[in-house]
Formats: structure tokens, sequence, C-alpha cells
């Protein structure tokens, strides 16, 4: 189970946007929020071609009121940026009309599915290349029972 400290937003954050984006009479507020990381790498006739590496962080809030729905983005994950980005979303859903819909936030417990032995980000890059290096060997000596399909 996760604490308050490992969360991307607090939980009162995450309450004062989402009636930031209520605010205006909307129907429903939601706030999406990722910090994704990633690592890439190529291999051409077994030489690594290329190696990179990427972060997609930020939040999306979207808002509906009647029929309309406003949506804005933001890559400010403080309380101010998130609120600015609810204030924009329920600015372009003010069109609409309607009731409030209150949503009380609780805690998720997630099981994992799996056990992570040791995330990606704690192994360097040179021991991924070396391990897709290996990985790529090992299907050329393989290639006459691996079927492969273009789509």
């Amino acid at each position: 189970m996760s604490s308050d400290a490992n969360l991307l937003v607090a939980p009162d954050v995450l309450s004062r946007v989402l009636a930031r984006g209520r605010s205006t009479g909307a129907d429903f507020s939601e706030v999406f929020v990722e910090d994704k990381r990633s690592t890439s790498a190529s291999l051409d006739d077994g030489k690594v071609e290329q190696v990179s590496s990427g972060r997609d962080r930020g939040a999306g809030i979207r808002v509906i009121k009647g029929d309309t729905t406003g949506f804005a983005h933001t890559s400010d994950l403080s309380e101010k940026g998130l609120l600015a980005a609810a204030e924009a979303a329920a600015a372009a859903a003010s069109q609409g009309g309607g009731g409030v819909n209150t949503v009380a936030l609780g805690a998720v417990v997630r099981h994992p599915v799996n056990t992570i032995q040791k995330w990606p980000d704690e192994v360097a890059k040179r021991d991924k290349v070396a391990l897709l290096a290996v990985a790529a060997a090992r299907y050329l000596l393989h290639l006459a029972v691996v079927k492969t399909r273009r789509c």
C-alpha cells in the first residue's frame, strides 16, 4: 500500500482541483495524472543502432457540463498549475449546464500481479543493451524455428 508521499498529487490537492473543475456548475470533472519513463534500444546486424530515453509527465483535466466537454492539459503538477488547468477546462465546458456530482476520493488498494525484483530505471542502459544483444543472438541461433508475421 502506498503512502501519500509516493503519490504524484496529494489527495487534498486533487479534491480542490476537482471542485474547481465543477465550480461553474459542471456535472462532472476528472483528473488523469501520469509520470511515465521509457527506454528504447534497437540493434541492426548485432550492432546498437539507437538508444533513447523519454519521460512523459503531466495531467489532463476533463470537465463535463451538459452536452459540452472541456479538456485541458498541463505539465505543471503543482497545485497552482492543476487549478489553472481545471479553470481552463471548466471555461471550455461552460456552455453546458446541470447539477453537481461529487465523488469522494478513496484510497485504491492494488495487489501486485507480479513481484518486481528490479525496477527498469535501476538498470543501466548499457546492461539493457547487453541483454538485447544476447536476445538478438539467441534469436539468430534459432531463426529456423522462429515464426514472424508482418502486419
